[in-house]
């Protein structure tokens, strides 16, 4: 089962009452439930974290990395899209492949993500239905990079003595 780390950036703890105009009306609490849903029915482990801090954010990528078996990182950096350097290095760093994902899209906004360059791509525009087209993706991409198996199944197998 792979197993994949959302993490949410600065402000998204606050979704559905912070300019509801621009981010829309759905509720931090009922994007969890919406994406957990997704997770059990199609099959793969989804750990949602909020942090508010680029600091927070690149403890928990390197805690994933060394600790836990995460496939794949589903991330939307809000705010950190402007200044997150130490960010996009960790992103560099860690040995899963990164989605970004983004409620609106940010380019009609005339805005530019650093981190974009470490992502294996970007999901932008769809409101909270660029979550799943970004997990859809991730999962896409690990069953095509580990002919079908995860980087956690291969690490399993080989302590197994297997292929």
């Amino acid at each position: 089962m792979p197993k994949i780390l959302l993490i949410q950036g600065p402000n998204l703890s606050y979704l559905g009452r912070r300019q509801p105009e621009i981010y829309g009306r759905t509720s931090a609490a009922e994007l969890d439930a919406i994406l957990r849903e997704h997770a059990r029915a199609n099959g793969y482990d989804l750990t949602i974290f909020y942090t508010h801090s680029e600091g927070g954010a690149i403890e928990r990528l390197y805690r994933a990395a060394a600790d836990e078996g995460i496939d794949g990182l589903v991330m939307n950096p809000a705010g950190f899209i402007f200044a997150g350097y130490a960010l996009r290095d960790c992103l560099r760093a860690v040995p899963f492949p990164y989605v970004e994902v983004h409620i609106t899209n940010i380019d009609k906004r005339g805005f530019r993500s650093v981190l974009a360059e470490a992502a294996v791509g970007m999901v932008a525009g769809f409101g909270v239905q660029s979550y799943i087209l970004g997990l859809e993706a991730m999962l896409e991409h690990l069953k095509h990079r580990g002919r079908g198996r995860t980087r956690s199944a291969r690490k399993r197998g080989a302590a197994r003595g297997g292929r």
